[in-house]
Protein backbone atom coordinates (compact mmCIF):
# COMPACT_ATOMS: atom_id res chain seq x y z
CA UNK A 1 0.00 0.00 0.00
CA UNK A 2 1.69 3.41 -0.60
CA UNK A 3 1.69 6.30 1.61
CA UNK A 4 -1.29 8.38 0.84
CA UNK A 5 -0.39 12.41 0.81
CA UNK A 6 -2.30 12.02 4.59
CA UNK A 7 0.05 9.88 5.70
CA UNK A 8 3.17 11.89 4.47
CA UNK A 9 1.82 14.71 6.10
CA UNK A 10 1.73 12.87 9.56
CA UNK A 11 4.93 10.95 8.91
CA UNK A 12 6.72 15.31 8.15
CA UNK A 13 5.00 16.28 11.39
CA UNK A 14 6.66 13.04 13.38
CA UNK A 15 10.01 14.56 12.09
CA UNK A 16 9.42 17.19 14.05
CA UNK A 17 9.44 16.21 17.04
CA UNK A 18 12.99 15.87 19.33
CA UNK A 19 13.46 12.74 20.37
CA UNK A 20 16.52 13.12 22.41
CA UNK A 21 13.85 14.68 25.27
CA UNK A 22 10.06 14.26 26.25
CA UNK A 23 10.08 17.45 27.76
CA UNK A 24 9.80 19.43 24.80
CA UNK A 25 6.67 19.71 22.30
CA UNK A 26 5.11 21.00 19.62
CA UNK A 27 2.20 24.04 19.32
CA UNK A 28 0.81 24.16 15.86
CA UNK A 29 -0.36 27.72 15.69
CA UNK A 30 -4.50 28.31 14.23
CA UNK A 31 -2.45 30.23 11.00
CA UNK A 32 -0.42 27.67 10.16
CA UNK A 33 -0.78 25.44 6.85
CA UNK A 34 -4.61 23.72 6.97
CA UNK A 35 -2.23 20.53 5.92
CA UNK A 36 -0.35 20.27 9.00
CA UNK A 37 -3.37 21.50 11.12
CA UNK A 38 -4.75 18.74 9.80
CA UNK A 39 -1.91 16.07 10.09
CA UNK A 40 -2.38 16.69 13.65
CA UNK A 41 -5.61 16.45 14.12
CA UNK A 42 -5.51 13.61 12.84
CA UNK A 43 -1.97 12.18 15.16
CA UNK A 44 -4.17 13.42 18.11
CA UNK A 45 -7.33 11.16 16.88
CA UNK A 46 -4.79 8.52 16.22
CA UNK A 47 -3.48 8.99 19.76
CA UNK A 48 0.30 9.08 19.37
CA UNK A 49 -0.20 13.04 20.56
CA UNK A 50 -1.47 14.50 23.58
CA UNK A 51 -2.76 17.53 22.46
CA UNK A 52 -5.29 18.25 19.23
CA UNK A 53 -2.92 21.25 18.78
CA UNK A 54 0.42 19.28 18.69
CA UNK A 55 1.86 18.64 22.73
CA UNK A 56 3.71 15.86 23.24
CA UNK A 57 4.35 12.41 21.91
CA UNK A 58 2.85 9.44 23.38
CA UNK A 59 4.16 6.64 24.07
CA UNK A 60 2.87 4.92 20.40
CA UNK A 61 3.47 8.65 18.96
CA UNK A 62 7.32 7.79 20.32
CA UNK A 63 7.61 4.95 18.72
CA UNK A 64 6.17 5.78 15.59
CA UNK A 65 8.15 8.91 15.31
CA UNK A 66 11.32 6.38 16.05
CA UNK A 67 10.34 4.80 12.83
CA UNK A 68 9.33 7.72 10.79
CA UNK A 69 13.10 9.52 11.82
CA UNK A 70 15.09 6.76 10.94
CA UNK A 71 13.10 5.95 7.35
CA UNK A 72 13.78 9.77 7.00
CA UNK A 73 17.97 8.88 7.98
CA UNK A 74 18.02 5.78 5.57
CA UNK A 75 16.65 7.38 2.80
CA UNK A 76 18.59 10.35 3.05
CA UNK A 77 21.65 8.99 3.49
CA UNK A 78 24.12 8.26 0.60
CA UNK A 79 23.87 5.02 -1.43
CA UNK A 80 26.13 2.08 -0.12
CA UNK A 81 28.32 0.70 -3.35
Amino acid sequence: MPYTPEMIEELNMLNRFNLTTTLEGIKVHHDAEEAVISATGRLFEKGLITQVDGGYLTDLGREAAEHSQAVLMILGSPPCN
